[in-house]
């Protein structure tokens, strides 16, 4: 009898720790450092929280021609092979396995194509940096998601990391008035400047300032890249690139009260933690108006560069792109 109970006891327990539904989660595209890096978080054993009961189960290396893809893919695909992750040769047999997606792809120019295929099955998805190689793709992208009613969202590591959230609606802040991050910006051929490494400082100034910026104007030198952007509020926000020299993450918001500073504005547990509750609830973190401005604002940028600095309307790039975007479409 007292065996029975004790049986019984553990199988309650059992039971209540398995009471969450267990997701399997599928990489496409191992060739970016954030592969082992967000596999240990989700396959470290959480019973709780926002990690807890999803499980990286399989992968798909993909790949392209870029040096930053086809010198490190072999690298971390055998990383997830050592920590116990099946690794399959296509997208279709990667998405019978799984019940989530992570698209991690480090080349963005591929991410359409492989929206492509992934949508298809109907199941959430995140989509790391860069969402597209362009701002038309990445309308595009939006669109075959409404298409599929696919649940999805995409955002840089830099905009869950800990001070920089502090900086968003905090009282002893007030209003923002302003903004300026920083960080490391190195670029990759074949996509805007930004696209690659400088989205991680223009997603944190998305952060503090939120969306409704009208015009961008950047001026480039040999060791600074910066984009100034003005506010439809009057508000400006600057990001600047750091080419050459020291490079850290950083933020300042400019409040009514105070001003606020953020050192540490990188964080994968923290978007990590906002995948797991997106994979759960299917409600993602970041629309996709917002990423869709902060991807405008970056090609944007390119172009007020071609023009020798000149402030570029938004509104002017978003509409030349959705007529491409309509192009891809068809």
């Amino acid at each position: 009898m007292k065996h029975l109970l004790l049986a019984l006891l553990l199988c309650g327990t059992a039971i209540a720790q398995d009471g969450l539904k267990q997701l399997r989660a599928g990489i496409v595209g191992l060739d970016t450092s954030h592969v082992p890096a967000f596999t240990k978080l989700f396959n470290k054993g959480e019973t709780e929280g926002e990690l807890a009961g999803i499980k990286v189960t399989t992968g798909y290396t993909g790949g392209t021609d870029m040096p930053a893809s086809a010198t490190r893919k072999e690298k971390f695909t055998q990383q997830l092979r050592d920590m116990g992750v099946e690794i399959v040769d296509s997208i279709p047999k990667l998405l019978e396995k799984v019940d989530v997606i992570l698209l991690e792809s480090v080349d963005g120019r591929i991410h359409l194509k492989e929206a492509r295929e992934i949508f298809k099955a109907g199941k959430p998805v995140f989509i790391d940096k860069p969402l597209a190689g362009t701002l038309a793709e990445a309308i595009a992208i939006v669109e075959l998601a409404k298409k599929h009613n696919v649940p999805f969202f995409s955002s840089s590591s830099s905009r869950f990391g800990p001070e920089l959230m502090a900086l968003k609606g905090n009282a002893e802040v007030g209003d923002i008035l302003g903004a300026a991050t920083w960080g490391p910006c190195s670029y990759q051929e074949g996509t805007p400047d930004f696209f690659f490494y400088g989205i991680h400082g223009v997603e944190a100034l998305y952060t503090i300032m939120g969306t409704g910026c009208e015009t961008v104007s950047r001026v480039k030198g040999a060791n600074n890249d910066i984009a100034t952007g003005t506010w439809k509020d009057g508000r400006i926000g600057a990001y600047r690139g750091i080419v050459k020299g020291k490079a850290d993450f950083g933020a300042v918001a400019y409040g009514s009260k105070s001003i606020g500073q953020a050192a540490k504005a990188v964080s994968y547990e923290g978007l990590c933690r906002q995948i797991g509750k997106f994979f759960r609830s299917g409600t993602p973190p970041v629309s996709a108006e917002e990423t869709i401005e902060i991807f405008t604002f970056m090609e944007a940028a390119d172009e007020s560069l071609r023009q020798g600095g000149k402030p570029v309307s938004l509104a002017d790039v978003l509409a030349k792109a959705k007529v491409e975007a309509e192009k891809l479409l068809k």
